[in-house]
């Protein structure tokens, strides 16, 4: 398994009178080379899960293991070396700096590894071609299409070659078609051994036919859905 969570505990504030449980006794599988989807409403437990699994911070208690690694032996400084290593992460509103050229912005996740400008412009030259953004190179992200923006994002969490992808809402702010051309990216991205795991409340997401398992989140309790 790429994933391992088992009974993760996750809670803000401890011990506060304004404490949140937001995980409680978790348990999540996930294969390598799967689609995986979080099911559920905003609130539920979703963002703070993927946060797990994407190595951002350790669970309060549980044993999480993220490729090979348990998260809660990890020191801060390597948590962020493995989850820069492991993980490719697409966000809601992408998160595309709009003054920094489509070039910028994909090479961002290679600026704190020390990366020449010549190799990390060599590097995103494949990914550039692959999602046929390599004539907007150039442009301020600010000025490319909603389409065009969606491929930037995509390309930005691959160009470490991570193993997993984690998008969180990827399609919230998506019409259908766009959102049709992403689950067929992640599709192509899981035929090719990436692990994807997306959490979303979009039918078009949850019903999709690439997604090999979904668990429904709900006030922090997870299960596998069965419906």
């Amino acid at each position: 398994m790429l994933v391992e969570l088992a009974d993760i505990i996750k809670i803000y504030n401890q011990g506060r009178v304004n404490e949140v449980r937001a995980l409680d006794r978790v348990n999540v599988t996930v294969e390598q080379g799967s689609m995986v989807c979080l099911k559920g409403p905003s609130g539920s437990g979703k963002s703070t899960l993927l946060s797990i699994i994407g190595c951002i911070y350790p669970p309060t208690s549980g044993r999480a293991v993220i490729a090979g690694k348990q998260l809660a032996r990890l020191p801060d400084r390597f948590l962020t070396i493995h989850r820069r290593q492991t993980i490719g992460f697409i966000f809601q509103h992408f998160n595309i700096l709009p003054k920094l050229s489509v070039l910028e912005n994909i090479v961002l996740p290679l600026m704190p590894l020390g990366i020449s400008p010549s190799k990390r412009r060599a590097m995103a030259g494949p990914l550039l071609e692959r999602y046929g953004i390599d004539h907007r190179r150039d442009f301020p992200a600010g000025e490319i299409s909603g389409g065009e923006l969606q491929r930037v994002a995509i390309a930005r969490a691959l160009i470490n070659d991570p193993p997993v992808i984690i998008a969180d809402e990827p399609t919230a702010h998506l019409d259908s078609k766009l959102s049709r051309d992403f689950l067929h990216s992640m599709v192509e991205l899981k035929g090719e051994g990436k692990t994807i795991i997306i959490a979303s409340h979009d039918p078009l997401v949850t019903e999709d036919g690439g997604v090999d398992m979904t668990y429904a989140v709900h006030h922090g309790r997870v299960s596998q859905d069965v419906s």
